[in-house]
């Protein structure tokens, strides 16, 4: 079985311009520093990264301001807040684990 798995809620958030959107995000990992990704998924376009925690780490991308886009990573949920909602807000948003590679210790050295 999978020990890396990421969980969100099925169906649509349903919200109006201003308010506060919270999307949850559950995951599982053996992991013990891991990184927990959101992009936003617009019809005809690509994922755009929004941002990443990790217990070290927690950077936006510069389109996706902290004032309005933010995330905290807790032991086992990483929920986004997106505050002051506009029309443009209005996408699929995807969280995702950072994979965890087990280097080859031959390789390690390179």
């Amino acid at each position: 079985e999978d020990l890396d798995k990421v969980t969100q809620p099925p169906g649509d958030v349903i919200l109006t311009q201003g308010q506060t959107a919270t999307l949850n995000c559950t995951f599982t990992t053996t992991d013990s520093n891991p990184y927990l990704f959101w992009y936003k998924l617009e019809v005809n376009s690509y994922p755009k990264f929004i941002l990443r925690r990790s217990r070290y780490v927690a950077d936006n991308s510069p389109e996706f301001v902290k004032d309005r886009f933010d995330a905290e990573l807790k032991d086992s949920s990483v929920p986004l807040m997106i505050q002051d909602l506009h029309v443009c807000d209005s996408a699929v948003y995807y969280c995702a684990l950072r994979p965890t590679i087990q280097l080859p210790s031959n390789l390690q050295n390179w």
